[in-house]
């Protein structure tokens, strides 16, 4: 599993049906499912974007987390986080999960980081979605599962 982690003072998206769904502030949180995760890649993941130590102290370091900062998260689905270019020009997809099963991971990701997280939104599964976010730092950060 895959997350690029953007610390954000807002964030939103657009869903196709009209509905948009906002964070004030916390983590816009993109994930890509693979075809080696699990239920235990999805708990692993979000409990590491909980308490990962990416908001300032007052002093200015980083030392609370997302819990700690009582921020709120929005998760958006991104198999492009899979994408393999090293062959050419055209990104190769084949490492992300097929759609079921990384629906089914997507939403237990999201299930889980809401039971640590003070709120959880999410985008559509699988929907061509507007994002819009503003990014506080800038912070961004790439975590892989297969790294940890």
């Amino acid at each position: 599993m895959r997350a690029l982690i953007q610390r954000v003072s807002r964030a939103s998206v657009a869903l196709p049906g009209g509905e948009c769904r906002k964070t004030a502030g916390g983590l816009l949180i993109y994930l890509g499912v693979g075809k080696n995760d699990s239920s235990a890649t999805a708990r692993k993941l979000a409990e590491k974007c909980a308490h990962l130590r990416i908001f300032s102290d007052p002093a200015g370091k980083f030392n609370l987390s997302i819990i700690d900062a009582k921020g709120e998260a929005l998760v958006i689905s991104q198999f492009t986080l899979f994408g393999d270019v090293k062959g050419g020009r055209r990104p190769d997809f084949t490492a992300a999960a097929p759609p079921e099963p990384a629906r089914r991971l997507y939403q237990e990701f999201a299930s889980c980081l809401s039971g640590l997280v003070l709120g959880v939104k999410t985008g559509e599964f699988g929907a061509h979605m507007g994002v819009e976010s503003l990014n506080d730092g800038p912070v961004t950060l790439m975590l892989d599962t297969d790294s940890f």
